[in-house]
């Protein structure tokens, strides 16, 4: 890697590997990545973009991790799980490229208990401490970015996420199916699952993750470390023909209008236009009669601050990962994410395409609990929070 931005410097900046395979999953804020590989923003910078639709986060990481597929629109959370070697697969040292969208996550409860009138936090909680029966909730996968928001959410309002209720894992498309027939009693999912879900009548939305963290970091475009060493002009035309793309989207209103079209196709969503477009746009109806165009919507670019790799970002999600016991022992949490998040990189493809890039690599940012996060004192962070997990051994993850 020592020589690549020499030769860079130099001027042989052409894509060592023109073809790349992509993974993505199904969800709306792969919009970017769609937008990239099929308007000709891969072409102009040299590359080709082979889509390749996941059934599942285990199937995407394991695909990333061996290299059958070059870099992936990807949870936050995965990315560093797999680094870090935390859900039984060892560690193998991964990248983050940039950040790919901010917000636009849910949490959804179900008819049943939207029928018991369990329809505010305040309810739930009462449901989950009276009730002897344990509820059931679903997330897309045990170190994600859904996992952290509702466990987050959960403990916010003195639900243990762990030893209050079951923690299930279930891919984001099968979400509403699990819902409707019983086996889950609410779940965190990614667009356009949560708003679809509302749609047809299968329970409501009670919370969005931008309400958790406003402009919170989600999705990435991830991959191995292994990828950037090798193809290092590769994975910075990928950079900025994705940060083109994100751009384009948020340029006009008709450009989100005309993504939101291309992602309902059977390629990618396989979803009805009007099941995409709202929430897409930051439109929401909740399912219990209230509608709001939200403040913190999806957001894919927002003059590049939606797409660098803050440090502090990373930092986070392994704090959390050290309070829920997916962690045993503290990392370097500066230098672990130093090695992930290839700021260098990222700064140059920005830079190549003119989108502002902040100074910083630290942000700050005040959660739903009131507690602020700046990465500062990631150590201290991860120890301030009332609800920890109650053992190191972390929860016991089922998969449906």
């Amino acid at each position: 890697m020592n020589t690549a931005p020499l030769a860079w410097v130099n001027g042989s900046d052409a894509p060592e590997k023109p073809s790349l395979e992509i993974g993505f999953m199904a969800l709306s804020d792969c919009a970017s990545v769609v937008v990239a590989a099929t308007q000709g923003f891969a072409q102009q910078h040299g590359l080709t973009l082979n889509l390749r639709r996941q059934g599942s986060w285990a199937s995407l990481r394991d695909k990333l991790a061996s290299g059958e597929l070059d870099a992936a629109h990807c949870l936050y959370g995965l990315v560093y799980a797999v680094h870090l070697g935390i859900g039984g697969v060892p560690a193998r040292e991964m990248a983050v490229l940039m950040g790919l969208n901010q917000n636009a996550q849910a949490i959804n409860l179900s008819p049943a208990l939207q029928r018991q009138g369990v329809t505010s936090p305040g309810a739930l909680a009462r449901r989950v401490h009276q009730s002897g029966a344990r509820l059931t909730f679903a997330q897309t996968f045990p170190t994600g970015t859904h996992a952290m928001w509702l466990y987050y959410w959960l403990a916010s309002h003195g639900i243990h996420p762990l030893h209050d209720v079951h923690s299930v894992v279930v891919p984001p498309a099968q979400m509403a199916a699990h819902l409707e027939a019983g086996r889950i009693d609410g779940f965190c999912v990614g667009e356009p699952w949560a708003g679809a879900a509302v749609s047809r009548g299968q329970g409501f939305t009670l919370a969005t993750s931008q309400s958790v963290w406003p402009d919170h970091p989600e999705k990435v475009l991830g991959c191995a470390r292994a990828f950037i060493e090798q193809y290092p002009n590769s994975a910075r035309a990928l950079i900025k023909a994705i940060l083109a793309a994100s751009r384009f989207i948020e340029q006009t209103p008709q450009n989100r209008q005309s993504t939101a079209r291309l992602l309902s196709g059977d390629a990618y969503l396989d979803m009805p236009l009007d099941t995409v477009e709202p929430r897409l746009h930051g439109d929401y109806q909740d399912g219990l009669g209230n509608r709001w165009h939200d403040a913190h919507p999806l957001r894919l670019h927002d003059d590049g601050r939606a797409n660098l790799p803050y440090l502090s970002d990373g930092m986070w999600f392994m704090t959390q990962f050290r309070r829920w016991g997916l962690l045993r022992e503290d990392p370097d949490y500066l230098a672990v994410a130093g090695q992930v998040q290839q700021l260098q990189l990222y700064r140059e493809a920005a830079s190549a395409v003119a989108v502002p890039c902040p100074a910083q690599a630290m942000r700050s940012s005040v959660l739903i609990d009131g507690s602020h996060w700046d990465g500062s004192d990631p150590f201290a962070y991860a120890r301030s929070f009332r609800l920890h997990a109650m053992s190191d051994t972390g929860a016991a993850q089922i998969s449906l």
